[in-house]
């Protein structure tokens, strides 16, 4: 079964970096030709989408909120996808999720638009 693991989250003043990672699992047909994007959710909000990488050529997209200081990557060799967030803002605060869309599909920004999720790691960035 797939399974995405998270990690990397914490607590940063304004102005700090993390960099979360998602390890990718349990695919019955290939981690490749396929969406990874990261979400976040904060209390009493809706999920909403941050970055995506499609794992093929690794083509890149993001959020309006989070462009210039948040990149996405990965290391295909090793099913993993990647977060780095810089210029934290305490705006930032929220549960970052990891998702998988099925295979073929293209990169899309709602959540319904993805198959797998991670089960989140917490990201808290203090003013």
């Amino acid at each position: 079964q797939v399974q995405l693991v998270e990690s990397g989250g914490g607590s940063v003043q304004a102005g700090g970096s993390l960099r979360l990672s998602c390890a990718a699992s349990g695919f019955s047909d290939t981690y490749s030709r396929r969406c990874m994007g990261w979400f976040r959710q904060a209390p009493g909000k809706e999920r909403n989408w941050v970055a995506s990488i499609y794992t093929n050529g690794g083509s890149t997209t993001y959020g309006d909120s989070v462009k210039g200081r948040f990149t996405i990557s990965q290391d295909a060799a090793k099913n993993t996808v990647y977060l780095q967030m810089n210029s934290l803002l305490p705006e930032d605060t929220a549960m970052y999720y990891c998702a998988a869309s099925s295979v073929g599909s293209y990169c899309y920004t709602r959540p319904q638009s993805f198959r797998y999720w991670g089960q989140g790691t917490q990201v808290t960035v203090s003013s």
